[in-house]
């Protein structure tokens, strides 16, 4: 068998081509992913997060024990889950090793609250001596800086945020009436 220059070169174009062309494929595809899953990030939510979106930025820093007021945020210090002093024990017990805090609110006349994380971790919120369960929930892995938004409906009056089940030191916390 006699193979010629000319059919090696155009073996070695075809080679080439079809190489550029699986990569541009590829990329393609994976540009198309990329939109896709910023199409879905924050929009996702099954309501918008702008307002977390704004003030979490210029959240201040809050100790376990802080007072949050309607329409704030606040970048809330965890302590280690041992060392907290929760109302009641969280309904979802935290793991080893995690951190915790707590926080008052003042419902307001309407009695509803949303109140929003910037991480993983689980929310109770406490009025007389009881958990009360939420009302809607909506988690998002995809929305850089908010992690959950959870909505309750409460009695007017002062109540108690536990958050606990975090695994970093620090979490950003709003707490807003639901649009």
């Amino acid at each position: 068998m006699v193979v010629s220059v000319r059919d090696y070169s155009e073996t070695m174009w075809v080679s080439s081509a079809m190489k550029k062309v699986v990569i541009s494929l590829f990329a393609i595809l994976a540009g198309t992913n990329l939109a896709m899953a910023a199409d879905t990030g924050c929009d996702a939510f099954k309501w918008p997060v702008i307002r977390e979106q704004e003030l979490f930025p210029a959240a201040p820093a809050a100790q376990s024990g802080a007072s949050l007021a309607l329409g704030e945020a606040a970048d809330l210090a965890l302590e280690p889950v041992d060392a907290v002093s929760f109302t009641i024990p969280p309904e979802r017990a935290p793991a080893a090793g995690t951190f915790g805090a707590t926080a008052s609110v003042t419902v307001p006349p309407e009695g509803e609250l949303q109140i929003s994380l910037s991480g993983e971790a689980w929310i109770d919120v406490i009025q007389d001596s009881h958990a009360t369960k939420s009302a809607a929930f909506s988690g998002v892995r995809t929305c850089p800086g908010i992690r959950k938004s959870i909505r309750f409906k409460l009695a007017a009056g002062p109540a108690t945020i536990q958050v606990s089940g975090a695994k970093q030191e620090t979490i950003k916390v709003a707490v807003l009436a639901p649009e």
